[in-house]
Formats: C-alpha cells, sequence, structure tokens
C-alpha cells in the first residue's frame, strides 16, 4: 500500500460537514481566473460499486489523463450557500437529495417514512472507512469533490444555478457518498494533497470518483493534486 501522503494543511471553510446549512450568501468575486469550459468527455462505464464509490471499467490512470492542470484560484467570494441552501428536491418526489443518496446507496431496501420521505433505516457502509451501520443518522452526505474546491478549481465563475445542480448532482456516481460524519468532518474541503480515506482498500475508487466528477463538470486540478492522485493509485 502506498504511504499515506496528509500533510494536516488548514481549511479555510468554517463549515464542517456538507450537510451543514447556512443561512446567508454572500456575493461572487472573479478571483481573474478564467476556468476552462465543461468537459464533453462521457464519465466511464461502471461495473460494480465500493459502497457508493464506482469501481470504473477503464484505468484510473486514463481519468487522471483526462483532468486540466491549473492553478487554483483561491477562495475569494465562497460561501456555502454560493451552491444553494441545504438539500434540494430535483425531482419533487418528496425525497430530497441526501434522502436519495441513502436510498440508493443502503446495500438492502432502505426503510422510509411514506408521509415524508424520512430515511428511517438501511443497509450502508462507509466507503471512507468501512463502517457498517443500520443507521442514517451515523452519516452524513459528502460531495466528493467539495463544494469549496470545486470553487477553487471553476465554480466561482458558474451560474447560481450550475453550482445548485452541482451541490444535488444525482447523475454522476461518485458525486456524492453517503459516510461517516468523522470521516466527512475529517475530510472538510480537503483535496487528495493533504487526504485520503483512511480505508486504503477505497484509495482507487476514491481518485476515480474525484477524477470522474472534475472531468465531468470541467473542474482544473492544481499540478500537486494530480501528482497526489497518480501516487496513491499506483498500486490500482
Amino acid at each position: 500500500m502506498v504511504a499515506s501522503l496528509v500533510v494536516g494543511l488548514s481549511c479555510s471553510d468554517d463549515a464542517d460537514a456538507d450537510d451543514a446549512v447556512p443561512t446567508t450568501a454572500t456575493a461572487s468575486t472573479a478571483p481573474g481566473v478564467v476556468p476552462p469550459a465543461p468537459s464533453t468527455v462521457p464519465p466511464p462505464a461502471t461495473t460494480t460499486t465500493l459502497a457508493g464509490l464506482p469501481l470504473p471499467s477503464v484505468p484510473v490512470s486514463v481519468l487522471i489523463d483526462q483532468l486540466v492542470p491549473a492553478v487554483d484560484a483561491g477562495d475569494e467570494g465562497y460561501a456555502r450557500a454560493q451552491f444553494g441552501v441545504g438539500w434540494v428536491d430535483a425531482d419533487g418526489d418528496g425525497c430530497d437529495t441526501r434522502d436519495e443518496v441513502l436510498i440508493a446507496e443502503s446495500v438492502s431496501p432502505a426503510e422510509v417514512d411514506p408521509s415524508g420521505c424520512v430515511v428511517l433505516a438501511g443497509d450502508w457502509v462507509s466507503p471512507y472507512d468501512g463502517h457498517a451501520t443500520p443507521d442514517p443518522s451515523e452519516l452524513e452526505v459528502d460531495h466528493v469533490v467539495d463544494l469549496a474546491e470545486a470553487w477553487r478549481s471553476g465554480a466561482w465563475a458558474w451560474t447560481p444555478e450550475r453550482r445548485v445542480a452541482y451541490a444535488n448532482d444525482l447523475d454522476n456516481p461518485g458525486t456524492l457518498v453517503a459516510v461517516t460524519a468523522a470521516t466527512n468532518r475529517s475530510k472538510r474541503d480537503r483535496d487528495p494533497t493533504s487526504w485520503q480515506p483512511p480505508d486504503g482498500d477505497s484509495w482507487c475508487a476514491y481518485a476515480a470518483a474525484w477524477a470522474q466528477t472534475k472531468t465531468t463538470w470541467g473542474l482544473t486540478a492544481d499540478p500537486g493534486e494530480v501528482a497526489a492522485l497518480r501516487a496513491i493509485t499506483i498500486s490500482c
């Protein structure tokens, strides 16, 4: 197993979990960096999943090669509310994005309160640390590429509608994943240069989901990030 690259960088985002809901937004301030146009590369086919993280049918190195290297734009103007206030119910079925992820990622049929689409129980395995639980209150839904990281990588220039769509993306496997609260808050907005899942068995799937999300949404990757992805996927 490749040695961890964690170096303990500090985070600029005060929110300690993607499930947190802010009450105010700040105006977007373009840092003066022109992001690339959204990628037209389709998400690769997947054969199975690792507790919510897709396992690609192509080498992870191929996904990393598709990343567009660029220097991060920085956090100027970022606020969680730039991506909408909380989860949304995009298809109007009464279940918001968190509910949809929990239902989809339970390895047995989830128990749901039909009166309000509240997920009551299920059978989940957090891919970051391998923790199994039937209790949805132990889980938070993580953006694999955190919202602050997405902002730095080009989302600062998106329309508000596109940012909300990203924050609630249920169409692309690996963008959102149900994980333990502890690992979500440990990860925060860090990229692979300073954080990898505690369970090394998930590193390949995590790197694939990271690269796939960034290419699908036309987000850039800084050189250190690309190097870290290559280092942690040597054994893939």
